[in-house]
């Protein structure tokens, strides 16, 4: 073994990293009814930088890039996102307010750290057509279903979350900038009409001193605070956000990408639930995309209820180690962390802070890992 302290969880191997728990497995609810079908929709922007052609969401791009302009976008923006994580912009620091955390912190025993694309749900590899060829399906279904996703993706981020204004000022939590806000009543702000500019030089006023730079960073925290108050109206009911043509072609989209993924978000969130349960236990969620469209991917896919919007952090700009680094800083180091991912990012990020890592590579990983919490070895 080439880390000898660190443990890689499997099939055979979850039983000895847990021997004992003192949790209890409350059952969650039945993952069958329309209800949690709904509630369980998913709608990526994650891995792969592979979004609509315009835009640049992943981190991670695979495949060839030369045949797909959302792809060869992907490739260009994973040289951009690998230098961004060698220099970590100190934008943030000393501004933004501690995570939020609730008084149940203290009674925390685990935290599950959850990889979004190709761990709870499948879209990377709809785009590149890597899972139709790895699982035999149809690749024009598959990359087209992947392709409608991406663009719904974009549209509620662009629409109800300002990701025009915000995709050049991309924060790794929601509280980022919340200490420059000033609480400011903003109902009948008008932030098309406020003079804000996410791009171009207005994007470093939070290092500049002066009025205006002050302007800029209020102005730009009043849109996460927005962004933050239609993710919490709208968590348990993405439709709400979308025309009645739209909603009806989610819930089409939804019910195929599961057909075609082999019901793999279904098999997800019965260990997301069940963990969800527990009340001694909390799903984290770290995701290469960026924070506007990561959020907008959640929502879609009918995960708002199981990720908070406080519990999910954008790796993007500082790369998972830093955000495994802040999240141990919230919830302190007398809490057992569980890492479940398929890359190599939170492989390494678990390896650096000696977490165990449960890796998932296919529908077999996830139907063991609920076996796992099951019989409280998680």
């Amino acid at each position: 073994q080439e880390y000898p302290t660190y443990t890689i969880l499997g099939q055979s191997q979850y039983q000895t990293c847990y021997p004992t728990s003192g949790f209890g497995v409350v059952t969650p609810a039945d993952s069958n009814t329309e209800s949690t079908a709904l509630a369980t929709a998913t709608y990526p922007a994650e891995k792969p930088n592979a979004m609509v052609p315009t835009r640049t969401v992943q981190s991670h791009s695979s495949g060839d890039a030369s045949t797909s302009p959302s792809l060869s976008r992907a490739t260009a923006s994973k040289e951009l996102d690998e230098q961004a994580r060698k220099n970590i912009p100190g934008k943030n620091r000393g501004k933004r307010k501690a995570d939020t955390s609730s008084s149940q912190d203290s009674e925390l025993e685990r935290v599950f750290l959850w990889d979004l694309d190709e761990t709870i749900i499948i879209f990377h590899s709809l785009l590149t057509g890597s899972y139709a060829q790895k699982y035999g399906k149809d690749p024009t279904l598959v990359i087209g279903s992947g392709l409608s996703m991406e663009e719904m993706i974009f549209e509620v981020a662009d629409t109800h979350l300002f990701f025009n204004d915000l995709e050049e000022c991309d924060q790794v939590h929601i509280e980022d900038v919340a200490s420059d806000d000033n609480g400011q009543d903003l109902s009948n702000y008008n932030f098309s009409t406020d003079g804000f500019s996410g791009s171009g030089s207005n994007a470093n006023h939070s290092s500049s001193a002066g009025v205006q730079g002050v302007d800029w960073m209020r102005k730009l925290a009043f849109r996460y605070r927005r962004v933050r108050e239609i993710y919490d109206k709208y968590k348990t009911n993405v439709g709400g956000l979308l025309s009645p043509q739209k909603r009806e072609a989610l819930q089409r989209l939804r019910t195929d990408i599961e057909v075609l993924t082999d019901s793999w978000l279904e098999t997800a969130l019965k260990s997301l639930l069940l963990i969800q349960s527990r009340k001694n236990c909390v799903n984290i969620l770290i995701t290469t995309t960026q924070l506007v469209p990561a959020l907008a991917k959640v929502l879609l896919y009918g995960l708002g209820e199981v990720f908070p919007i406080e519990n999910i952090y954008s790796a993007t700009k500082v790369g998972k180690e830093s955000c495994f680094e802040r999240i141990v800083s919230r919830f302190g180091k007398k809490v057992t962390y569980v890492v479940i991912g398929d890359g190599r990012d939170e492989e390494i990020a678990a390896k650096e802070h000696n977490m165990p890592f449960w890796r998932i590579t296919n529908h077999a990983d996830l139907v063991s890992l609920h076996q796992a919490l099951e019989l409280d070895f998680l």
